[in-house]
């Protein structure tokens, strides 16, 4: 995808979708592919795999490379395909962004680097480095809740100046001034997606691309319908679902995320509720909270 047509069809709502495991603990790939034909189905405008919510970091290298070409393959070009390429590990960042680039994807989200807590020069050069080996469109990934490092508004302005093809920004910040100065500075034509629930409908309100919602994994439809009504102009409509979804969205994080999902999906009978090591389920107290919430979206005597 070129850079023009990537700022035109990466809006809306990016869904980033979980990585199911089977009874043993593995990558569930059939599972995998019937969750990526629900989303497109459902009118998901695009998806992620391999991101914060797809469990990167209790995968292989090479369980995550399997992952990337699944879900382009599966997608088969029906929705653009944004595979998260980023770890801790800068040659590790560059051989995922390269491949996911050789295996098709429409772009590629890169997380500021865990863990270490990098000095903003080093992000900017980092970041660059990993622009410069590709081709395909980049979008930046600000978590610092997890990263321990925020992105600061002037490095991602320097890279958005210096990196043609970084366009864009998933925001995990609470800091709703630094979002807006991140349109400010890198311009209202960057991509600006939020990646925190109750931000997804004011980000919008200021000028966003999009979202990168984990309660898309539960109702696609809702939070894509959300988009659709802001982009339509309906804003009545766009706030009714803005605060019809906020119960759900509060219980999906009253434990880390994607383990809150994992249950929520289980229940739904889309998935085996299986999580990887050092990660678990919630407990039954709050199970038995997000199913009570959950029967308020979805009719759980059904399997979806």
């Amino acid at each position: 995808m070129d850079l023009k047509n990537a700022r035109e069809k990466l809006r809306g709502s990016i869904a980033p979708i979980i990585t199911p495991f089977d009874e043993k603990g593995e990558f569930d790939q059939s599972t995998f592919e019937s969750l990526i034909n629900w989303h497109i189905e459902s009118g998901s405008h695009a998806i992620s795999v391999t991101g914060t919510t797809g469990e990167p970091s209790s995968l292989t290298t090479e369980e995550r490379e399997k992952v990337m070409e699944a879900a382009i393959k599966a997608a088969n070009g029906r929705v653009p395909v944004v595979p998260g390429t980023g770890s801790t590990n800068h040659k590790e960042t560059l051989h995922l962004t390269r491949l996911a680039q050789e295996m098709g994807a429409d772009a590629a989200l890169v997380i500021v680097p865990y863990y270490n807590k990098p000095s903003q020069h080093a992000l900017y050069k980092h970041f660059k480095t990993v622009a410069d080996s590709v081709d395909i469109p980049i979008i930046v990934y600000n978590i610092p809740g997890r990263t321990a490092v925020n992105m600061e508004v002037k490095t991602l302005a320097r890279l958005n100046e210096d990196c043609p093809n970084i366009i864009g920004v998933k925001e995990s910040n609470k800091d709703f001034e630094h979002v807006n100065r991140v349109l400010l500075n890198c311009g209202r034509d960057f991509l600006l997606y939020s990646g925190i629930e109750l931000l997804c409908y004011p980000m919008l309100a200021i000028g966003g691309a999009g979202s990168i919602s984990a309660t898309a994994n539960i109702v696609p439809d809702k939070v894509a319908e959300l988009h659709n009504a802001w982009f339509e102009g309906d804003i009545k409509r766009a706030q009714d679902l803005h605060y019809d979804l906020m119960p759900l969205n509060d219980v999906l994080f009253k434990d880390t995320n994607p383990a809150p999902l994992k249950a929520a999906l289980g229940m739904m009978g889309k998935i085996t509720p299986k999580l990887r090591m050092p990660m678990e389920l919630p407990t039954e107290e709050l199970q038995s909270e997000i199913r009570s919430v959950l029967e308020k979206y979805v009719d759980l005597s059904v399997k979806q």
